[in-house]
């Protein structure tokens, strides 16, 4: 029968698989592993680390369960590689945890249950769970990993992409078995076409988010469900939780998504028109992970030979599409590519069509200023309008894709991340009255101080947007290409500035290759905390000290007035903190694609003086406007959401690049369009006065 199980399809209960599985899957865990590698405070009655209420959630989290106990810490029933089969006849395959009681036997009674729908597979989601619930195995790998704190050295950045096994995410990523222990059924099932599941992978289409829905509706009528429903999941995972939350199931009462997206395509896709080395990466790893069947269904005998026919059909997923994106010029891109970017197509569907607008479902997000995903996921409590503030909820950490909620949990900082779900499931799908509610709304951890409570972001009560201009006045604070000023009023200048793409190579030692590398570049500290190395490839404009505290939260736009020697350019622009000592460390950053600089009216935001705040580009080809060389161009380059503190002394700066690589560079179709000879030729910025260039900044108070 279509999702059931045979006796031969379920672990039997208390005998000697039960017995032998953690050791099993350890040994095939090492050997597969291999393969993987006091701020102000808006009027609120929680504090940021949620007070005398979160400790009360921390210790439903991690206290013994009093109902389902199981005969030792971490004793939960596991059914592995459940078949369960989509309307079109598609089967996927899904591990099932459920607690047990003090005998060892499944519990019977009808509990919530947690969905996780993910492309990483249900396998890699079991060896994290292993790690992280075997007590010996769990306790000795924090205590080693603790032991790495490297706080107050020049390598402390290290620290800060350890400490995500504290913060709680791992067991988001893999099964939280505390959870399960408190009462809940957990599902983690694999994407279609990914993992043991049968079919091709259709990356956020439509199809999947039908197998979402359908999945929540599958697990809502099973015998050990109540009906209720809540998702969580990091990444993709996230992701596809905004997809299905839009359409409202029914029995979907609660997600979590961690490191999320609602805007694909300006986050990582195609930021600005350009291309990041994420994306290629990402898809290769997924496609390599999915042509290995799972070994724990191995082992128990589920040879499907359905899941081998189709990835023998599909092995390497999309990368027809990349392989197309190789064109030397715009006119030779292949029809099939051209067809899967066009608008109302299923794939640019998958990467722009999302309307967090509609969702009704309780909402809990995380996001990271120095993920991939930051643009989206800090706008994200904003746009999520169906909602109010008791049943939306944001956390923004100061953390990259690789480590989100990297010290939640510490002395003053939120709690953390398995206890905050845990916390969210029990409001939301058992009805407890525990205070989630009340907490935040939004908690910001402000990316050069401390964390905050807000009642909003973006767009708070004490925030305006002013304008600084570029100028060509020395500070003698930089060392690169030119530096210029940055002043509060417009000039009478009339003069140019010259950058090249060649000397934007210093870009593989800055902030947004350690972005793009999902934290893996942040390890080097004089990279990604102080961006003097690669200010050597760009222009620099900085202000004069300021002589206040000043608050910089929202997003911003730099308007330049540009000028070229080829029909296509690539402009990169970062917002920078300089510190007395002249660290020069990034707050934000954006890229555009000069020829894709058509603006997106309906999606982007103007100011009372009609600039741009938030910009969001059309990124089509039929709007795609070819650069005249010589003649002079004005561009909008979107900024990144950001929140920080400038100290007395410390300085603003905008830099600017004529490259962004690995973050964001031209594809070979735009890059050689004008001929590959001429791919490098110089960019150049107008001063005019009748023309300003200007970066709009969202401030609490004026910058001198």
């Amino acid at each position: 029968m279509p999702g059931s199980m045979n006796d031969s399809m379920r672990r039997p209960r208390g005998g000697r698989w039960r017995r032998f599985a953690p050791v099993a899957v350890l040994g095939v865990t090492l050997s597969t592993a291999t393969l993987f590698v006091v701020p102000a405070q808006a009027d609120s009655t929680l504090p940021v680390d949620g007070g005398a209420l979160a400790q009360q959630w921390k210790a439903e989290h991690d206290s013994p369960a009093p109902e389902y106990p199981g005969r030792f810490p971490g004793d939960v029933d596991v059914q592995f590689d459940v078949p369960i089969t989509m309307s079109d006849g598609t089967v996927l395959k899904a591990n099932i945890y459920r607690p047990m009681d003090a005998t060892g036997h499944p519990v019977t009674t009808p509990l919530p249950t947690i969905v996780n729908i993910t492309p990483y597979t249900k396998f890699v989601s079991f060896i994290a769970d292993v790690a992280q619930s075997i007590p010996w195995l769990s306790d000795a790998l924090l205590e080693l990993i603790n032991r790495f704190d490297f706080a107050g050295t020049p390598f402390d950045s290290i620290t800060d992409l350890t400490k995500v096994l504290g913060g709680g995410a791992g067991r988001a990523f893999g099964a939280d078995r505390k959870i399960v222990q408190q009462g809940y059924t957990y599902v983690i099932a694999d994407t279609r076409g990914t993992g043991y599941s049968q079919g091709d992978w259709k990356f956020l289409q439509d199809r999947e988010t039908q197998d979402s829905t359908e999945l929540i509706d599958w697990a809502a009528r099973q015998s050990w469900s109540d009906g209720k429903i809540g998702m969580t999941g990091i990444s993709y995972s996230g992701i596809n939780q905004y997809k299905v939350a839009e359409l409202n199931p029914p029995a979907l009462e609660a997600i979590f998504p961690i490191e999320g997206s609602t805007d694909p395509i300006n986050d990582v896709a195609l930021p600005g028109g350009t291309l990041g080395a994420f994306g290629p990466v990402y898809i290769a790893l997924v496609d390599l992970i999915s042509n290995f069947p799972d070994p724990i269904g191995v082992l128990l005998g589920h040879l499907d030979l359905k899941w081998l026919v189709d990835r023998v059909n599909t092995p390497l997923e999309f990368f027809d599409l990349i392989l197309a994106a190789l064109s030397l010029n715009v006119d030779s891109i292949p029809q099939p590519l051209k067809d899967a970017i066009a608008p109302g197509a299923s794939m640019r569907n998958a990467l722009t069509d999302y309307h967090p607008d509609r969702i009704q479902v309780p909402t809990f997000a995380y996001g990271g200023w120095q993920d991939i995903f930051s643009s989206s996921n800090a706008r994200s409590f904003q746009n999520l309008t169906g909602l109010g503030p008791d049943r939306k909820k944001l956390i923004m950490g100061d953390t990259y894709h690789a480590n989100p909620g990297a010290h939640l949990g510490d002395p003053g900082a939120p709690p953390r991340l398995d206890v905050l779900q845990l916390a969210w499931y029990d409001h939301w799908l058992k009805g407890i009255d525990n205070g989630i509610d009340t907490y935040g709304p939004v908690v910001l951890k402000s990316q050069n101080g401390g964390w905050r409570v807000i009642d909003g972001y973006p767009g708070q009560p004490d925030i305006d947007y002013r304008r600084m201009y570029l100028s060509g006045a020395h500070t003698g604070t930089a060392t690169s290409v030119y530096d210029g000023s940055l002043v509060p009023d417009p000039t009478s200048e009339t003069t140019g500035f010259t950058v090249s793409p060649a000397t934007g190579i210093t870009g593989l030692c800055s902030r947004d290759s350690a972005v793009e590398t999902i934290g893996a570049l942040s390890l080097f500290n004089f990279c990604a905390r102080d961006d003097r190395i690669h200010e050597l490839g760009g222009l620099t404009f900085t202000s004069a000290p300021l002589t206040e505290e000043t608050r910089l939260s929202g997003t911003a736009n730099v308007h330049l007035l540009t000028s070229y020697e080829n029909v296509e350019g690539d402009w990169a622009v970062t917002v920078n903190d300089v510190f007395p000592d002249g660290q020069s460390m990034v707050l934000a950053s954006g890229q555009l694609a000069a020829s894709l600089r058509a603006i997106d009216e309906d999606q982007s935001t103007r100011d009372g003086d009609g600039d741009l705040i938030h910009t969001v580009y059309k990124l089509t080809l039929d709007t795609r406007q070819p650069l005249v060389p010589g003649q002079p161009t004005a561009v909008d380059i979107a900024v990144n959401p950001m929140d920080a503190v400038l100290a007395p002394g410390h300085r603003l700066r905008v830099n600017v690049y004529a490259s962004n690589f690995p973050r964001g560079f031209l594809a070979p179709p735009l890059l050689f369009d004008g001929g590959i000879l001429n791919a490098l030729d110089p960019q150049h910025i107008l001063l005019d006065g009748n023309d300003p260039s200007f970066i709009k900044l969202p401030l609490n108070r004026p910058l001198p």
